[in-house]
């Protein structure tokens, strides 16, 4: 029986460097003997053998911004009308969604929406404007809509009167965690002993590491504090962090390009702080809850959705004061934050292994290239 064809825009890196490009690979690591997969991806030295079984097609990647990143989606596009022999086409993200119009004349269509990117702070007041268009274009397109966080579908649904499938993300949950590398990370920037831990692919404001470390320096916490993540994209930002950082033992170890590296780093940690003001659905929430580390995080709904207070620490969104008092609770009563640790672990198993999430996606896709409806994840 001959496989169905199926192409994959809107994401940038192949390998993956987390967000989005992690979300699509894990799914094509469980999906790839079953359907002949085209990922479109910026040139990359590894992306052709990065993983035997899925076709690449690489783009340049332009420096110019925004603007670079519409003409690589144009530049997809182009490609994809002209010389894809696709039953279906899965865009993702909505700043892509002004091409999905285009697509939907030729192929049938899977839209995903991962957040709602104006919420961010990383882009100008003319990005965020692009942003609401491109939602509104994403709504109204031929699609069949998906989002990874529910609470985004049910935004949707109420704003645009229009139903959005509900599947969320799912992580490996037998990731061999790279101890060796992520020593090499603490010793190169001089973190001896216990520590806690944030990480984000990119340092910015709406990630919430300056509520965290106002938290902490309001107790005068005097322990390793240890902050992984691009800190390149908003540097004014992170001149106010390390500011803020001053009289802490604070250590700024940069981008863990390894996922491996990444887990080990959070195994080792004694806390991770999971501070964000506004999200999709979190990969790094989830792969920290995988590997059954204790988490403080912000009450938002897209965090409450996932977890419930036996499984994480939940502090009021964006006060630092509370963040500080669950931090002294957490500190106190280590056997249940262990515990709450080890529910989350197992709800992750349960229900957002990526294996399990991969399913959906191939019933979507089984469905699609035949049109078919199917149901939500459930």
């Amino acid at each position: 029986m001959q496989k169905i064809k199926v192409a994959i825009i809107g994401v940038k890196y192949f390998p993956s460097r987390g967000g989005v490009s992690r979300v699509v690979e894990d799914t094509l690591v469980n999906l790839k003997d079953r359907f002949d997969f085209t990922i479109y991806c910026y040139t990359h030295p590894e992306a052709e053998n990065h993983m035997p079984g899925v076709n690449v097609v690489q783009i340049p990647e332009h420096s110019f911004g925004g603007a670079g990143v519409f003409m690589y989606y144009w530049k997809c596009t182009q490609h994809v009308l002209k010389h894809g022999d696709y039953d279906l086409v899965h865009v993702h993200k909505t700043d892509a969604a002004y091409f999905v119009p285009m697509l939907a004349k030729k192929f049938e269509v899977i839209a995903t929406s991962h957040e709602a990117p104006y919420k961010r702070d990383k882009w100008s007041s003319l990005g965020k404007a692009y942003f609401r268009k491109m939602e509104k274009t994403f709504m109204k397109s031929e699609a069949l809509l998906t989002s990874i966080s529910k609470p985004l579908a049910e935004f949707y649904e109420d704003k645009y009167g229009r139903e959005v499938m509900f599947i969320p993300n799912g992580v490996d949950t037998e990731v061999e965690l790279d101890y060796d590398r992520a020593s090499e990370f603490l010793e190169k920037n001089g973190v001896n002993g216990p520590f806690v831990f944030f990480a984000a692919r990119r340092i910015m404001g709406t990630k919430g590491c300056h509520h965290m470390l106002k938290a902490l320096k309001k107790m005068n916490y005097q322990g390793n504090i240890v902050i992984a993540g691009d800190t390149t994209q908003l540097p004014a930002y992170t001149k106010q962090l390390e500011e803020m950082s001053k009289g802490m033992n604070v250590h700024f170890i940069g981008y863990v390009d390894s996922k491996e590296a990444l887990l080990a780093l959070v195994d080792q940690s004694e806390f991770f702080f999971f501070p964000s003001e506004t999200e999709g659905m979190s990969i790094m929430l989830l792969e920290v809850a995988s590997v059954g580390t204790p988490v403080i995080c912000s009450d938002i709904p897209e965090n409450t959705a996932v977890f419930d207070e036996e499984e994480v620490l939940y502090f009021t969104n964006k006060d630092a004061d509370d963040l500080a008092e669950k931090f002294v609770w957490a500190q106190a009563n280590r056997e249940e934050m262990a515990n709450k640790a080890d529910r989350a672990k197992k709800r992750i198993s349960k229900q957002y292994d990526r294996i399990a999430v991969a399913e959906c996606y191939a019933d979507l896709y089984e469905s699609t290239a035949n049109k078919v409806a199917t149901a939500d994840f459930v």
